[in-house]
């Protein structure tokens, strides 16, 4: 007996890792589920953004640009955006079908040269119109695109929120993780962390000024995205917000992309 009883605490630590790891999955993936679950049932958005791209030595360009996005049940979101000015990206459409775990579908359209162009889905990582969000930032956040883990519990911005790693489980992603802090009451990112395929911290995600519509949809009014390796920052102001615009399918293909105004 004596000899049983002093096998259990080794017994208890060879477990306790894979049984905690477990446990932390789950967590990680029921917070997600949540999230997107409570953001569900808008049917439609339209918005307008204001980008403000800013170098290493602080200059800044500013480009004016119209949203459309539709809610598509059993798959990601359809979304289209529309440049406005300045005059050398005026007319500049992209398209993007977001997906979970196949590869997203997206187009830009480019005035200049009168054509479509697909994104191939290796080039997802790309910096998109020169700003520091990539190609894969732009897709909706379906659940099934990550695996999960639930690291701790903080306070950030004085919010109590939930750490959350996440891993893409699709392919051709420029991260190997990204780690999400995740407002416990609005189940929304106020901050990410993106590491590159080094395992470097590349870029800082961080969201500001939230507002809630229609009583229960939580939308930012700011969007930080600051690259640490090369000192580039973009910031997407949001305003505008409408839901339920009666926007189809038809709003949102390569034909649309074409006669975008």
């Amino acid at each position: 007996m004596l000899r049983l009883l002093l096998l259990l605490p080794s017994l208890s630590l060879l477990f306790s890792g894979p049984l905690l790891a477990d446990v932390a999955a789950q967590k990680g993936l029921t917070i997600a589920q949540e999230a997107d679950r409570q953001d569900s049932g808008w049917k439609d958005q339209t918005t307008s953004m204001e980008m403000v791209l800013r170098n290493r030595q602080g200059d800044t360009s500013i480009r004016q640009v119209r949203t459309k996005t539709l809610e598509v049940q059993g798959d990601g979101d359809k979304s289209l955006s529309i440049f406005d000015s300045p005059p050398d990206v005026k007319g500049t459409a992209f398209l993007s079908f977001s997906h979970a775990i196949e590869p997203d579908d997206q187009w830009l359209f480019l005035p200049a040269l009168k054509r479509v162009k697909r994104i191939a889905s290796r080039n997802k990582s790309g910096p998109f119109m020169g700003s520091e969000f990539a190609y894969e930032d732009l897709s909706s956040q379906e659940v099934e695109k990550y695996t999960y883990r639930w690291l701790r519990e903080e306070s950030h911005e004085g919010r109590p929120v939930d750490v959350i790693e996440r891993i893409p489980a699709y392919e051709y992603s420029g991260y190997t993780r990204q780690l999400v802090w995740m407002d416990k009451e609005m189940l929304q990112a106020l901050k990410i962390e993106y590491y590159d395929r080094k395992n470097t911290l590349l870029k800082t995600l961080t969201q500001h000024e939230f507002k809630q519509y229609l009583g229960k949809y939580w939308r930012t009014s700011r969007m930080e995205m600051k690259n640490h390796q090369t000192g580039k920052s973009t910031t997407l102001h949001w305003s505008d917000y409408r839901f339920d615009n009666g926007l189809s399918d038809r709003d949102f293909n390569k034909n649309s992309l074409k006669r975008a105004r």
